[in-house]
């Protein structure tokens, strides 16, 4: 018997959100955009006014301003965006325990054996119903037999909708899409594919998969996989997610690095905060990455392969120097900067002791960084710094607070 998977979406969530707070702008377009004095001035969400105007979700607000003058920016209000999603889940949890969340404003919902929904498309209309009556929000949501399909259908019809992908019509409806509609088939995905003549999910059902699997891999299969609707993945409860391939950080300056010493102040920032969460979620890393963004907002990332497998900051932070010195030559720019931890182990792993490793010296930095979590846990992060940073940029600037 097929499974019944539901997946549910808050239509332009932290637009609509605001909206609800701002009850005078109503028939006006509007965006919810970053801070223009941090330089993060885009656009993170918009509602259905300002999209039929040609607005996008990244662009800068002087580009949204250029397609839509009249367009009312408003700032982001997180809290405003957490509360309201955890109402809606409330509400999903009435009908199923198996909800899994997929960010702020989307959940996939498994009612298969849940005897109080019987058909798909009626649970669906009514969880649409009772989101708008009990909080002033529109969801759009998908009905199909996997996860994978069911989000293609919460976006198959916005807003305001339900769509059943069945096997019935499966192929009619979904093989004639984008590929770019697919999830995992981001912009240089999608890009990589159209180079390969591939523009629609149907084409990638019917692609050689051995092609797929040579130009990206894993990523490849899956992506044939998904395709032909075959997509067996379960709906998890909370706290059931599989464990993070990767665990990363990045910031925007308010004002352009340009030396290797003003790119370490932030280097050390982004390793205090991954080191940080690679311990709490009791991980190290085997490789580190780090990402460089320059005014123009062209994109590059590095990566190298450690010896061993690490979670302590002062070694995070040498690796990260040293692939920046190795990728980027200054004085030339760099607007924005990432670190990211891949090839996670359990902390627990067996490692193979080398010769070569002080352990001495890293027994010393694991007890201040054990010392400094449990301080910042505590008394919270601004407390305690390094000396080299001290006073430098503003307390709270790169730290990302223990999940």
């Amino acid at each position: 018997m097929d499974r019944v998977i539901l997946h549910s979406d808050i239509n332009s969530c932290y637009a609509s959100i605001e909206r609800l707070y701002a009850p005078e702008l109503a028939g006006k377009p509007l965006a919810v955009c970053g801070d223009k004095e941090l330089r993060h001035g885009i656009v993170l969400s918009k509602d259905d006014i300002a999209k039929r105007a040609g607005v996008k979700t990244g662009e800068a607000i002087w580009q949204a301003k250029k397609k839509c003058p009249e367009l009312q920016i408003v700032e982001p209000h997180f809290d405003r965006y957490a509360k309201y999603s955890k109402i809606v889940r409330e509400i999903y949890y009435e009908y199923t325990d198996l909800c899994e969340p997929f960010g702020l404003d989307e959940s996939w919902l498994d009612i298969t054996n849940c005897l109080a929904c019987p058909d798909g498309k009626q649970t669906a209309f009514e969880i649409k119903e009772r989101v708008k009556r009990e909080t002033g929000l529109t969801v759009s949501v998908g009905v199909s037999w996997n996860k994978i399909l069911a989000k293609l259908g919460s976006d198959y019809k916005k807003p305001d909708a339900v769509t059943v992908i069945d096997r019935e019509h499966f192929k009619e409806m979904v093989w004639p899409l984008p590929a770019s509609d697919m999830l995992m088939v981001g912009r240089s995905t999608n890009a990589a594919l159209r180079r390969m003549g591939i523009n629609t999910i149907g084409e990638v059902a019917n692609a050689d998969v051995e092609i797929l699997r040579a130009r990206f891999g894993k990523s490849g299969v899956l992506l044939h996989i998904y395709a032909n609707g075959m997509d067996s993945s379960p709906v998890r409860r909370v706290g059931e997610a599989p464990p993070p391939k990767s665990i990363g950080n990045g910031t925007t300056m308010p004002a352009d690095v340009k030396s290797t010493e003003e790119a370490h102040l932030v280097v050390l920032m982004l390793a205090e905060s991954v080191g940080a969460r690679l311990r709490h979620e009791g991980f190290l890393c085997r490789t580190v990455e780090i990402g460089l963004r320059t005014p123009a907002l062209e994109w590059s990332s590095h990566r190298m392969r450690l010896r061993y497998a690490t979670d302590i900051t002062a070694e995070l932070y040498e690796y990260g120097m040293s692939l920046l010195a190795e990728s980027h030559e200054f004085p030339a720019p760099l607007r924005s900067i990432s670190l990211r931890a891949l090839e996670l182990v359990h902390a627990d792993a067996p490692e193979q002791v080398d010769i070569f490793i002080n352990y001495v010296n890293k027994d010393k930095q694991e007890k201040i960084d054990a010392a400094v979590d449990k301080i910042r846990g505590k008394y919270g992060n601004a407390l305690i710094q390094r000396a080299s940073i001290f006073g430098a940029i503003p307390a709270d600037f790169g730290f990302c607070a223990l999940p």
